[in-house]
């Protein structure tokens, strides 16, 4: 799935709707909240599937989600957060500390 951006769904509300509602099935799912943290964290998808004790189609279809509610990016084989897969650090006050101590 390509990577899809706000502007494309800015130019009605309609489109903004249907964007904020992708947004938050994708958020909304406590499993992949975790699996948002892992990848803030810079783990492989073989990392986390053995963190979260998944199958790897079980992870691809959390990833799925992720990716169509405009939460990650995938770069070849590496998962990447994007702005809004950065709302992670706002859920969890663990993983903000530690993005803050890396900043340091």
């Amino acid at each position: 799935m390509a990577e899809e951006s706000w502007s494309k769904f800015m130019d009605s509300l309609e489109k903004n709707e249907e964007y904020h509602k992708r947004y938050h099935i994708a958020v909304s799912n406590p499993l992949r909240r975790k699996i948002l943290r892992l990848i803030a964290e810079g783990l492989s998808k073989n990392e986390i599937c053995e963190k979260l004790n998944l199958t790897i189609p079980q992870l691809e279809y959390h990833l799925r989600f992720l990716e169509h509610g405009f939460c990650i990016r995938k770069e070849g084989d590496a998962l990447k957060l994007t702005k809004e897969g950065e709302i992670i650090y706002y859920l969890d006050d663990e993983v903000k500390e530690r993005r803050d101590e890396m900043k340091k």
